[in-house]
């Protein structure tokens, strides 16, 4: 018997080599068929060694490339990427980000689910396009200021206190020392978002606007935390530290941002005042536009005079930007138009234009 066994201590060979050999066959086809586990005899592991490793006394010879085995290695790559582009396939979503449920739930209902902004994109005229450009770029002014009046959220907070619980001398003059530091740091916030990037119309997803809104407010404080130490070291009478500039090493240095169908721009469609050198950026400004904007520059602060500048070219970079949005809006238009006349199409509209030659609306 078994349990005699293991207190005797006698056990044979077979035992030691197969543990579950005492089982009955029907457990062990249980446990064989449900465990994850699968469980091998030291027998069967020898035999799959051997199988694996054959006698080195036979040598194997090398197999000769044939074209039917090409054939086959051919079919097999073929097969291999059908399989990977339907493993593809299956990892994409079911359902979109519409849905309720990403889970794949009535993924059937949501196959001929199209956006709502595709489905106007695709119904707007030629004047709803255009205006969309020059929206986008007035909505991303107002909300420069929207991004400006959060930065500077402490600041009309000490002008608000100040009106209701300041001081008789503070009230009398309606607190212009907390208004003019809330003026100052609205015109300074604005001028840092602009030369952050804030002003460009480029889709990009808000969490990037959330950074440049708060690197803007980082600038701002430190250009603050200069001018004390300036003024610090005036009073001492120690020679003033030259500081950095503000936008040295900057995380969100304006970038050299493509339009909507091309990053090359075209010789006879560059914005005023864009460079048309190879390897220069479109979109920086000419020397006349430069030299027209020292006289503004010379009348700043040193420690304002660069936010300044920066701004500016973000601007005309914004601008630039917008013209050449509507260029090429404008050339699509007229190639659609040519492609209805060509086809017989051509409404009273496109004749029109075409007599008179307006690229616009």
């Amino acid at each position: 018997m078994g349990w005699l066994d293991g207190w005797f201590g006698s056990s044979s060979s077979s035992d030691e080599s197969d543990p579950l050999g005492k089982l009955d066959p029907k457990l062990r086809e249980f446990l064989a068929r449900e465990s994850p586990v699968k469980y091998t005899t030291q027998q069967e592991q020898e035999q799959q060694q051997q199988s694996q490793h054959p006698s080195s006394s036979t040598p194997a010879k090398a197999p000769v490339p044939t074209a039917t085995a090409t054939a086959k290695a051919l079919a097999t790559d073929k097969q291999q990427q059908q399989q990977q582009q339907i493993q593809d396939e299956q990892q994409q979503p079911a359902v979109p980000r519409a849905s309720l449920y990403q889970d794949g739930r009535y993924a059937h209902l949501w196959k001929t689910y199209r956006p709502q902004y595709e489905i106007e994109a695709e119904t707007k005229t030629d004047h709803e396009k255009l205006m969309d450009v020059l929206e986008g770029f007035k909505e991303r002014k107002a909300m420069i200021g929207k991004a400006a009046l959060e930065n500077c959220a402490e600041e009309q907070l000490d002008w608000n206190n100040c009106m209701k619980h300041g001081s008789w001398a503070d009230r009398a003059t309606m607190c212009r020392d907390t208004v003019r530091k809330f003026e100052r740091c609205y015109n300074m916030q604005s001028k840092l978002l602009k030369a952050l990037g804030y002003l460009q119309t480029y889709d990009r997803s808000p969490e990037v606007d959330e950074d440049i809104q708060m690197h803007a407010d980082t600038l701002y404080h430190r250009m603050l935390d200069q001018e004390a130490e300036i003024e610090k070291c005036k009073a001492e009478g120690r020679p003033v530290p030259a500081f950095p500039s503000l936008f040295e090493n900057s995380t969100y240095k304006v970038p050299v941002y493509p339009t909507k169908t091309s990053t090359v721009p075209q010789p006879g469609a560059t914005a005023a005042g864009a460079g048309t050198e190879p390897g220069k950026d479109p979109y920086e400004p000419s020397q006349a536009i430069v030299e027209s904007w020292q006289e503004k520059l010379a009348k700043l602060p040193e420690t304002e005079r660069v936010a300044e500048e920066e701004a500016l070219r973000a601007e005309h970079r914004a601008k630039a930007i917008m013209a050449k949005n509507l260029q090429e809006l404008w050339n699509e238009q007229s190639k659609e138009r040519e492609q209805r006349r060509m086809e017989g199409k051509e409404t009273i509209g496109d004749k029109i234009k075409r007599v008179l030659g307006t690229p616009n609306y």
